[in-house]
């Protein structure tokens, strides 16, 4: 009587100790899990071939939904092939890449990896957006060490009262520990955070995480839809593109509700700046939040200075 073939993605079968031939070492057999399916369908074809004897109609309607099963099981299998073998491609360059950066850049420069392995002090402290086309160390030239780096959707930054948040927290390490001298705030153009900022109903409430997060910068939209509404002639993407960059001055307000952080920027300690990245036509706008201009004004208004345009 045969026995069953244990449910699992392997079976071993081992040579008989009274054969002639020398012993060897358990053989395995790899069986993928579209095999196992394979099998197991033909197996209920032929059962139900097999009920339905002397039924030819039957019979050919199991026929033809067994083939089609087999087919699909077919189709997936080789989805399944083609999406692991693009995955492979896509590490394969990913592996060119960091051996190429070890070769390049960590082995002719040993000695300053070896000294940032021990303590960093960078400069700059970033909030940037997440966007993928977004890079500040491709587009500012930031190398190892020079800028500690956090990026969110919109690159907002939550007022204090808010309470924690991954980027409140890393204002806290970068300003407090690392003691960097510059917080920069870069904004871009073609925001999908914006976006919905300005596309969301302002008193839904909303299951959404990204409609959540993006709700810090109401304030900015309240501002951008208020100096718009007197030019009929915008349309959509302009306001949004306004709002992109009231966006980022929002956010360099917010950051002065941090207690040690406005308390070092009073001190010349530290300073805050904005900056917009427009990707369409490749050019960079920088200025930096004056904080003598601004300490008089009301909630939401702001002074800037040192204004450039770089393209």
């Amino acid at each position: 009587m045969a026995l069953p073939v244990p449910q699992s993605t392997s079976v071993t079968t081992a040579t008989s100790s009274s054969s002639n031939f020398p012993s060897t070492s358990p053989r395995k057999i790899k069986i993928s899990c579209s095999q196992l399916r394979f099998s197991e369908t033909k197996q209920a074809h032929l059962r139900l071939m097999d009920a339905f004897k002397g039924n030819s109609a039957l019979q050919v309607k199991a026929l033809r939904e067994s083939q089609g099963l087999t087919q699909e099981i077919i189709n997936n299998e080789q989805k399944c092939v083609q999406i692991m073998d693009n995955e492979s491609e896509l590490f394969k360059e990913m592996k060119h890449r960091f051996l190429t950066f070890k070769k390049d850049k960590y082995l002719e420069n040993l000695e300053h990896f070896q000294n940032l392995a021990k303590v960093q002090k960078p400069k700059f402290m970033v909030i940037a957006c997440a966007d993928s086309r977004v890079c500040p160390s491709s587009i500012l030239g930031f190398q190892p060490g020079e800028a500690f780096i956090v990026r969110n959707v919109a690159n907002l930054v939550p007022p204090y009262e808010n309470g924690p948040s991954e980027t409140n927290a890393a204002l806290e390490f970068s300003v407090n520990s690392l003691e960097v001298e510059n917080i920069l705030v870069v904004g871009h153009s073609c925001c999908g955070g914006i976006r919905a900022l300005m596309s969301m109903e302002d008193n839904k409430n909303s299951s959404s995480f990204i409609e959540n997060w993006v709700r810090i910068g109401k304030p900015a939209k309240l501002i951008s839809t208020k100096a718009t509404a007197t030019a009929s002639d915008l349309n959509f993407d302009q306001q949004c593109r306004h709002c992109e960059k009231v966006s980022i001055n929002q956010s360099l307000l917010n950051l002065l509700t941090y207690p040690w952080i406005e308390e070092k920027v009073a001190n010349g300690k530290l300073s805050v700046h904005g900056g917009y990245y427009d990707f369409v036509d490749c050019t960079f706008e920088k200025w930096s939040l004056n904080y003598k201009g601004s300490e008089s004004k009301e909630e939401g208004e702001y002074s800037i200075k040192d204004r450039e345009f770089w393209c």
